[in-house]
């Protein structure tokens, strides 16, 4: 197809969207490189957000052009080879297991504490926020630790387990506001090195190691955006692991982001330049994998909640690039504005979803009462 033919079918496709290329709305892209039409065309999310990186093409408000694309469900008319490979993939393959378990760690996690401490604010957590009574990020932050703390009842004496620990901050929050001791896993050396020193003085263990590893007992088990990095054909193994190393008596909460969307539908460019071997889990798959094992007390949804996160985050990002600037290139300053506007998009959109569900091994005794 011509360069003019494949304008004219990126135009008549946008306008499904009430986008106009080069219009004058802030959602209106800008393009600089005609290329960019068969770049999309040939290869979908992977060549439009990769000529964006390039530098092809722009847009003022990258977020809103993004959210409008995904309401009209324009992605749907563009079934390319590298989303059916991502599709196979991820339905097929176990790459979440043994040494594949620990890229995630190097290629993403360790790209930099400078990067996350700067986009993160006060506290290093790199999942969403509660903004129910918060006004602004770190409060946020703040509030969803303690609605984890609460959900789980935590009480002093407690002896807790942190599934894909991050920076610490969850553990500390727990053991200095709620008195427990803890142990937090990680993947990611970076990520090991700085919880450490995060909860240094603290009854709390941080260690490099996979969750299949872990052979002690706890009185509750929580994992706050980790479970994205399980995969499917794990999901059972990990529900398995919780329930044998939680005590009978306990409740675990898993913080995950959720899909609509039928089940092992990765992005292929999020997949290649963000989180490799990732999949967000259908509600379908969850609730299968949990049969048998677990009483679920409470599934509460706060999707829309990832979006205000999302956007504080690039606004952080944004403000401090220019300390970044000498450790990154333009070409990633690109990458990540579009990572961070692509996700806030998809939970504006409400195609993904913020899921906290809230587990026991044999159901409270009377019921369990949901904090909120």
């Amino acid at each position: 197809m011509n360069p003019t033919a494949l304008r004219e079918r990126a135009e008549r496709l946008l306008a499904l969207a009430d986008i106009r290329i080069n219009g004058p709305d802030p959602t209106d892209p800008v393009i600089q490189d005609e290329r960019t039409y068969a770049r999309a065309f040939a290869h979908g999310s992977l060549g439009f957000g990769e000529a964006y990186m390039d530098g092809w093409w722009d847009v003022q408000d990258l977020a809103g052009m993004l959210t409008r694309i995904l309401k009209a469900q324009l992605d749907e008319h563009l079934h390319t080879l590298d989303a059916v490979v991502s599709h196979l993939r991820a339905r097929w393959l176990n790459r979440q297991r043994g040494r594949r378990a620990w890229e995630i760690g190097k290629r993403h996690y360790d790209t930099g504490n400078a990067l996350f401490e700067a986009m993160l604010g006060k506290h290093m957590v790199y999942s969403c926020g509660y903004w129910a009574n918060a006004d602004n990020l770190d409060d946020a932050q703040e509030a969803k630790l303690d609605l984890v703390c609460r959900k789980l009842q935590l009480k002093p004496g407690m002896r807790v387990l942190d599934i894909g620990c991050g920076w610490g901050e969850a553990l500390k929050f727990a053991a200095e506001r709620y008195g427990v001791s803890g142990v937090g896993i990680t993947v990611s050396m970076e990520q090991a090195t700085w919880a450490r020193n995060l909860c240094k003085g603290l009854p709390v263990e941080i260690r490099l190691q996979d969750y299949r590893e872990v052979q002690d007992r706890f009185d509750a088990v929580f994992s706050i955006g980790m479970f994205e990095h399980v995969g499917a054909h794990n999901y059972r193994t990990y529900f398995e692991t919780v329930r044998r190393v939680l005590k009978p008596e306990g409740l675990s909460v898993l913080h995950s982001i959720g899909s609509n969307e039928a089940p092992s539908k990765p992005d292929p460019w999020i997949e290649k330049y963000i989180f490799p071997n990732s999949m967000i889990p259908a509600a379908s798959q969850v609730a299968t994998a949990l049969e048998g094992l677990f009483v679920v007390e409470d599934w509460h949804n706060f999707g829309a909640d990832y979006d205000r996160t999302l956007c504080a985050w690039k606004a952080n990002f944004d403000a401090a690039w220019h300390r970044l600037r000498g450790q990154f290139d333009e070409r990633f300053r690109r990458m990540w504005h579009f990572y961070l506007c692509a996700s806030a998009a998809v939970f504006r959109a409400r195609r993904d979803q913020l899921w906290q569900l809230t587990l026991s091994p044999h159901g409270v005794p009377g019921g369990y009462r949901v904090p909120r």
